[in-house]
């Protein structure tokens, strides 16, 4: 008998076959139970989040779209009336409402637009390894860490009548261009495009230069190689390169436009004659000035509406410019 040539496990002849392998089960049936344990296990750890999410957020969607189908002042002891959908036909209807998505529109255009184009170059030329790079990257980004509430009022005195800004373009001789700057329908939008823009450019450019710090440098040499210059190299490699970073910058700025609140409030509270109002300035003036909870809540169900749209569209495209 020739051990060597025996296969090893295969049972004598007559013998039954091993418990393994009569036991054998297939591997996608195995961790079933394993599988409910930790089911059972992680629950109590995504619970509270779970709560979170289903008990406040969607309540309060569902809610808010329920309380815009009243008329109602609402203090909680106070009577409502059903009115349906009157108050999302009186939003229709309503100018101040047009105006401030339009507000919106031009907002997001121009703020994202300018806050874009200073990021890019901004984090283009702290990737080219000038001096005291360190600095300007915190230099550039504070702005984003400081309170609307904290910040606004300042620009307020700025551009007030009797304002900082008046009072240095009067002391050098340029009085001709002092106005009041918050009291003009364009002046006062352009200050808080303004402001906004100081404000998120910090963010942005930081999301750009985390994006241009993934570039592999091989493809930067490539074209260095090929005879591409500076603006040719930022332009046909850096920024195709940066179209996610764009692509998902332009979701938060459609969003945010859309719930822009604090800062036209805190600058010129919606005016002057309503030139810039907001849906979000809007709502407050209606739920807190004027007490018409419903309509600020019709207001608010349309926001959210737009705001979901948005982000779809912005998402549809991103996944269209990865098919290409």
């Amino acid at each position: 008998m020739s051990i060597g040539h025996s296969t090893v496990g295969t049972p004598a002849v007559g013998e039954p076959p091993p418990i393994a392998a009569t036991e054998a089960v297939h591997p996608s049936d195995r961790p079933t139970r394993r599988r409910r344990h930790l089911y059972g296990v992680g629950l109590p750890w995504i619970l509270p989040a779970l709560i979170l999410v289903i008990g406040m957020i969607y309540f309060s969607m569902g809610y808010t779209a329920w309380m815009s189908t009243l008329e109602w002042n609402g203090f909680i002891l106070s009577p409502f009336e059903f009115i349906g959908a009157d108050n999302f036909v009186r939003m229709a209807q309503d100018p101040v409402f047009w105006k401030a998505m339009w507000h919106t529109a031009v907002f997001f255009v121009v703020t994202f637009t300018v806050q874009t184009a200073i990021a890019f170059t901004f984090a283009a030329l702290m990737h080219s390894k000038i001096r005291l790079a360190p600095l300007y990257k915190v230099i550039i980004f504070v702005p984003n860490i400081l309170a609307p509430a904290t910040m606004a009022p300042v620009f307020r005195i700025i551009f007030d009548a009797k304002g900082s800004l008046n009072g240095v373009l009067d002391a050098v001789g340029l009085d001709a261009l002092m106005r009041p700057w918050l009291a003009g329908d364009v002046t006062a939008m352009a200050v808080v495009m303004l402001v906004t823009i100081w404000h998120w450019s910090g963010l942005t450019f930081l999301l750009y230069y985390a994006a241009m710090s993934q570039i592999q440098p091989e493809i930067l040499e490539a074209a260095r190689v090929d005879g591409a210059s500076n603006l040719r190299t930022l332009g046909s490699i850096v920024w195709p390169l940066c179209r996610g970073t764009t692509i998902a910058l332009a979701t938060l700025g459609i969003i945010g436009s859309l719930k822009t609140f604090d800062v036209p409030w805190l600058i010129a509270e919606g005016g002057p004659n309503h030139a810039t109002e907001f849906l979000g300035t809007y709502i407050y003036q209606s739920m807190v000035q004027q007490k018409e909870f419903g309509y600020a809540a019709a207001i608010s169900v349309a926001l959210l509406v737009l705001a979901l749209l948005g982000g779809l569209l912005m998402s549809l495209r991103g996944r269209r410019g990865e098919g290409d």
